[in-house]
């Protein structure tokens, strides 16, 4: 998992954002000459409402159901004035920038969405968007003691010999389980052969995927299914050689703590999708460098040690050999 840099969302927040967006778009499309007046937007009252529940350390649930619906108001509004600008502009270009129009899309579908759960008093809704400015980003619920709900992609990464290989990125929830023949088939197209040994979490030893295994000759690391053997030697040789396994596979944890602690991988910075899925795909890349680095270094410096070493043997050896020849002479 690859946190996003976005606010906690609610959906009060989401609805001020869609509204001061949407205030925006007003004052960018409209023009002195195609109305009489500017259309009316009551800024700083709807900015005044939404501060007086907003500011409150602890909120009723009412109160802030009727400020959601205030906002829901203030936004449809908005909403209305921009398609009455936009059908009287003369044919041709939309006088938006990228940006713009995509904001205003995004707009429009956040607004959709809070009003279908403002209208079901519900929290949960298909594709909800958390973010204005990121609305690739989806929730994922993780059941995690320091944050129930993350926010940003959900990767797929495989070890082979302390290198990582990213093989996959999702901005939805998914069950990586479904990702193992994928990943296999990744690694021979990297190495040329299957794996010996695929060592993976327990919810990847799903059913599909022991046979997927067992049709290529690859043995899965997990707890076999069935009974265990009734000789107590063998049973015991396959839960040490389970746990040693199981040791082993500690070491992608390690990875992904090392990018969240050194390369700012708790917190991806970017905004669009694909830079954000760039600057993941290079925090790996980075440390796979690093790895490389280590160990060439450690090679490096064993070497350097030794011939050191080497060349203090050779001395002290030649330093009492001449000193015994000399000793030789004077007897």
């Amino acid at each position: 998992m690859a946190p996003a840099d976005i606010r906690y969302p609610t959906d009060l927040d989401l609805l001020n954002q869609c509204r001061e967006g949407s205030e925006a778009l007003l004052d960018a499309l409209w023009a002195p000459g195609m109305a009489p007046v500017k259309p009316r937007t009551s800024r700083r009252v709807a900015r005044r409402k939404y501060l007086a529940v907003a500011k409150q350390r602890k909120k009723a649930g009412q109160q802030v159901r009727k400020a959601v619906r205030q906002q829901l108001q203030y936004v449809k509004r908005n909403l209305g004035h921009l398609d009455r600008l936009l059908e009287a502009l003369p044919g041709g270009p939309i006088p938006l920038s990228r940006a713009a129009y995509r904001q205003m899309l995004v707009i429009r579908e956040v607004y959709r969405q809070q009003q279908t759960m403002y209208d079901q008093r519900s929290h949960r809704i298909s594709g909800r968007i958390v973010s204005v400015s990121q609305p690739h980003v989806r929730p994922m619920v993780r059941g995690k003691a320091g944050a129930a709900t993350e926010f940003g992609a959900k990767l797929s990464v495989s070890l082979v010999h302390g290198l990582a290989y990213l093989d996959r990125i999702r901005w939805d929830a998914f069950n990586e389980s479904q990702d193992l023949p994928a990943q296999v088939e990744q690694f021979r197209e990297r190495f040329g052969h299957y794996p010996a040994v695929v060592i993976a979490d327990g919810i990847y030893g799903t059913r599909a995927n022991r046979q997927y295994l067992k049709a290529r000759r690859i043995r899965f690391s997990g707890k076999p299914l069935g009974r265990p053997p009734t000789d107590a030697p063998t049973r015991k040789a396959a839960r040490e050689q389970r746990r040693q396994e199981a040791n082993q596979r500690n070491q992608i944890e390690g990875k992904f703590g090392e990018g969240k602690r050194k390369y700012q991988l708790d917190c991806v910075r970017t905004k669009r999708q694909d830079t954000s899925e760039h600057w993941i795909a290079m925090t790996f890349f980075a440390m796979n460098i690093a790895a490389v680095l280590r160990r060439y270094f450690l090679l490096w410096f064993f070497w350097s040690l030794s011939r050191c070493v080497a060349v203090q043997i050779a001395v002290v050896y030649g330093f009492t050999r001449n000193q015994q020849q000399r000793r030789r002479l004077f007897q």
